[in-house]
């Protein structure tokens, strides 16, 4: 296995993977293989959802797998942003330092819960009614995005491997990773694949400038709350 599939499969899920390589060109490379890990966790949460018929009790094992691949990092993200988005005050330093704080508030608790509550009533219709496919493209559009973020945004931490991720990302390949990931998508959904590439443009875009304009840039707390933010809004794009 490439050191740097090792590299993001041990950064972005709980699968019994080591990876020993942490040269800055294997990190900045590990990126190339984001959209392969969410493909991985796709394949895994189909499997999963085969095993019960009934959509509603199929939906809520799919939840709890998605949850236990990931090891919940990224919704860990998700709460650390929000919990310093409301108590930042628009003050960039002020977030930054909340981002930073292990405990988690009321916002980080409210929003972890939104988003968990969204992805099982998305994947209970998807489930029942328009087929689990979509389930299988969240993870890899949403892994899809976090290239996206840091090829056009500063990262505003001066340390760890986010920093290094940044600093190291391979943009020529970034693309051709991209053109594949978005090719593979329409040649396997045609329009509905629109719509879920459009939603996590969307979602990516609009994040980034509210990042922007509060911090200056991203964080590692802000890439993970960019893949589950994608992976709700492409899950809904599909019900459209």
């Amino acid at each position: 296995m490439p050191s740097p599939l090792r590299l993001a499969l041990q950064f972005l899920t709980r699968l019994p993977v080591h990876a020993d390589d942490h040269a800055p060109d294997t990190v900045g490379r590990s990126l190339l293989w984001y959209p392969v890990v969410g493909a991985l966790v796709g394949v895994l949460l189909l499997a999963v959802a085969a095993l019960v018929e009934a959509p509603i009790a199929g939906a809520g094992i799919v939840l709890l797998a998605w949850v236990a691949v990931t090891g919940a990092l990224h919704l860990d993200g998700l709460g650390d942003l929000a919990d310093a988005w409301v108590g930042g005050h628009d003050d960039a330093e002020r977030t930054l330092a909340i981002m930073k704080d292990i405990h988690a508030g009321p916002m980080a608790v409210a929003a972890i819960a939104a988003v968990l509550i969204a992805k099982f009533a998305a994947v209970a219709a998807l489930l029942g009614e328009q087929g689990p496919v979509a389930v299988l493209f969240a993870p890899i559009l949403a892994r899809a995005a976090v290239p996206v973020m840091l090829m056009g945004t500063p990262y505003v931490r001066s340390a760890g491997i986010g920093s290094a991720m940044a600093e190291n990302l391979p943009r020529k390949g970034t693309r051709w990773m991209l053109g594949i990931t978005a090719a593979i998508v329409l040649l396997a959904l045609g329009w509905d694949g629109i719509a879920m590439i459009l939603a996590a443009l969307a979602v990516t875009l609009l994040l980034r400038r509210s990042l922007l304009k509060r911090i200056g840039g991203t964080t590692g707390d802000c890439l993970g709350a960019l893949i589950e933010l994608v992976e709700v809004a492409v899950l809904y794009a599909a019900l459209v």
